[in-house]
């Protein structure tokens, strides 16, 4: 029995060798929350929104935003997938700001004397999973739709070039040297 644990461990850890890993960043995205369309979204959002007052000081507000950017993110990615085209669309803007709201941050970390190395490692693994997201997304969600609700006139969403952007930014934030 003893043998039979010891090839059985062997065995595990030799796969872990032998295998490689094709995902080019380690970061790991938020499992999704509430969704639009459920009864407590609204609460839900609302509590993420207050908060942004208990992260206090650049790093708190550093990961706050993060943290947002990859929820809305991953909301994106999951609506774009049941083909809810204008609440992915309206996600992905709001990951965008959250992203573009992060350096700013750890600028005004470095500027106050902090070491921001390892908040700067986390930001380029967090472009690069952003990276590898979306460009999915361009290719599997269609580059314009026409969103046209009762009552209200037509609205051309133009996702492709959203994406587009948003890759376009992640790019700019991982390459960032402080």
């Amino acid at each position: 029995m003893k043998k039979l644990k010891i090839l059985l461990i062997s065995l595990i850890f030799l796969l872990s060798i032998v295998i490689p890993s094709y995902a080019a960043s380690n970061y790991v995205l938020p499992y999704p929350s509430f969704m639009p369309g459920s009864k407590i979204y609204t609460l839900h959002v609302l509590w993420q929104k207050a908060l942004k007052f208990w992260y206090f000081g650049d790093f708190g507000q550093f990961e706050y935003n993060l943290k947002e950017a990859d929820k809305y993110l991953v909301e994106a990615k999951t609506l774009f997938e049941y083909k809810q085209y204008l609440l992915g669309y309206n996600a992905l803007q709001k990951s965008n700001t959250y992203f573009k709201n992060t350096l700013p941050y750890l600028i005004s970390a470095k500027k106050h004397g902090k070491n921001i190395l390892e908040k700067e490692i986390i930001l380029r693994e967090a472009s690069l999973k952003h990276e590898e997201v979306l460009i999915v997304l361009i290719q599997e969600v269609p580059s314009q739709f026409r969103w046209s609700p009762e009552k209200v006139s037509p609205q051309d969403l133009n996702i492709k070039n959203l994406i587009e952007e948003s890759l376009s930014l992640r790019k700019n934030y991982e390459k960032t040297d402080l």
